[in-house]
């Protein structure tokens, strides 16, 4: 009996990603809802700019690569030209929390019938560890050697918290992968996310703090603890948003 196996649509490839980095369990994650929900026939994934460049060779579904930032635009091209198909994207915090902000806002105070991965790593990995609109108060960066100064370069971006003031969206939760109660709980908000959109609910996002042992100098253990001891104190998991959930509660 098989008890374990590697979903359909994640392909049967070796990832390009550092030693510890944990973009590939939430791949997994993302395959697993895809399998589980029986939508990788019609699914389109849009593949950002950053450390998951290269996310169109990961999925066995259909996917577009997007200039930096524009993804969720890209993807709210997709699912209005093709409203049947189930439609995500999956960006680091660069190319969400940076250049793709307006893009994250808009498409979020729409509530675009689109599902949003967002991979936040406090750091920009691919091009070298340089600090990132997610760098925690004084953490240490390329670019911020004597660690981040909120003073000269602001205070970090809570993106769960800044798209919960909006009124559109359906459902935006936080979660992380540094342990194995947290990854469970990231599956569940990942495959609600994908259901939401098969439900024609609207505009899901799931913030997943994620680990960069490279970048951050650390090994792979170290750094998943820090994400537990640094992370999560500063961006607290949870549900921020569901709209579904909120009606049903003033419902009873």
């Amino acid at each position: 009996m098989i008890v374990f196996d590697k979903p359909k649509a994640l392909a049967d490839v070796p990832l390009h990603y550092c030693p510890g980095c944990t973009h590939g369990i939430v791949h997994r994650l993302v395959a697993e809802a895809i399998d589980e929900l029986g939508i990788e026939g019609r699914t389109v994934g849009i593949a950002p700019v950053g450390c998951s460049v290269m996310a169109y060779d990961y999925f066995n579904c259909d996917m577009i690569e997007a200039s930096h930032g524009r993804a969720p635009a890209v993807a709210t091209g997709v699912k209005r030209a093709l409203p049947d198909n189930i439609v995500f994207t999956y960006q680091g915090d660069g190319d969400l929390a940076s250049i793709g902000m307006a893009e994250t806002i808009h498409s979020a105070a729409r509530n675009e019938n689109i599902t949003i991965i967002f991979i936040n790593n406090a750091i920009y990995g691919m091009t070298g560890g340089q600090m990132a609109p997610t760098s925690l108060p004084g953490q240490i960066t390329q670019t911020s050697p004597y660690g981040r100064d909120v003073t000269l370069c602001g205070w970090p971006i809570r993106i769960c918290e800044l798209l919960s003031e909006l009124d559109g969206p359906e459902y935006l939760e936080r979660v992380a992968v540094n342990s194995v109660k947290n990854v469970l709980s990231a599956k569940k908000a990942i495959t609600k996310a994908f259901r939401n959109q098969v439900e024609g609910k609207g505009f899901s996002l799931v913030e997943v703090l994620s680990s960069c042992p490279t970048n951050w100098g650390l090994t792979p253990a170290k750094a998943l603890e820090w994400v537990g001891e640094k992370m999560i104190p500063y961006y607290p998991l949870g549900v921020y948003k569901d709209r579904t959930a909120a009606k049903e509660g003033e419902a009873k």
